[in-house]
């Protein structure tokens, strides 16, 4: 199991979350700021088994938005290894 944290823009929190969810991924969104002029972003959380990291790493790679400026980060993943988890 893993779960991939994922650090986006704003702008890019509602198309990359609704493409998760219609391909069958589950997501958590925590409002964050952070960065250069401390910008708008999101933080999500997708826990994923290890045979769908790559699926979920690609549904968000597809969906945000292009960089505004060059050399602008899209997004920034981590990628945490999850030894035990429960649902209540």
């Amino acid at each position: 199991m893993k779960l991939i944290l994922t650090i986006i823009s704003d702008n890019d929190n509602d198309p990359v979350t609704q493409a998760l969810i219609v391909s069958g991924f589950r997501v958590t969104r925590i409002a964050s700021t952070g960065g250069f002029l401390r910008r708008g972003s999101s933080t999500l959380m997708i826990g994923v088994t290890d045979e769908k990291l790559d699926d979920a790493i690609q549904v968000i790679h597809k969906s945000v938005s292009p960089p505004q400026e060059p050399g602008m980060k899209r997004a920034t993943l981590f990628v945490l290894n999850v030894e035990h988890f429960t649902q209540i």
